[in-house]
């Protein structure tokens, strides 16, 4: 019994270290325009190819149009150390969107909402 009740808090603690080194799953639709349009050729979730891996994008902060604005015109000098981006003007405006939005979505959930001001209490 000793041995199985081992066993078992084992294997949970192994599936717990695998989950949190476990790789970004892409949607089968993002994945699509992603290798439609060459992306990851040079672009990973979370590690680093020739490009910036997107989770490190989505630090960034950039909103979902600067993004777009970023395949069509890359800036270099926002990515030290890394070659420069070629410009992807073949990109459909549309998909660039869709693809900026899943790629602002790995940020973790660390984008709060802009704050209103406290209203004031009345006396």
């Amino acid at each position: 019994m000793k041995k199985t009740f081992g066993l078992l808090i084992a294997v949970a603690l192994t599936a717990i270290t695998v989950d949190s080194k476990a790789q970004t799953v892409i949607p089968d639709d993002i994945k699509a325009l992603l290798q439609k349009n060459a992306c990851l050729a040079c672009h990973n979730p979370d590690t680093r190819l020739v490009g910036p891996p997107y989770k490190e994008v989505a630090k960034k902060k950039y909103t979902d149009a600067q993004i777009v604005e970023l395949i069509y015109d890359p800036k270099p000098e926002h990515w030290p150390g890394y070659p420069p981006m070629a410009p992807l003007k073949s990109v459909p405006k549309d998909e660039a969107l869709k693809m900026a939005k899943w790629i602002n979505s790995l940020d973790g959930g660390s984008k709060a909402p802009a704050k209103k001001p406290a209203a004031k209490k009345k006396a």
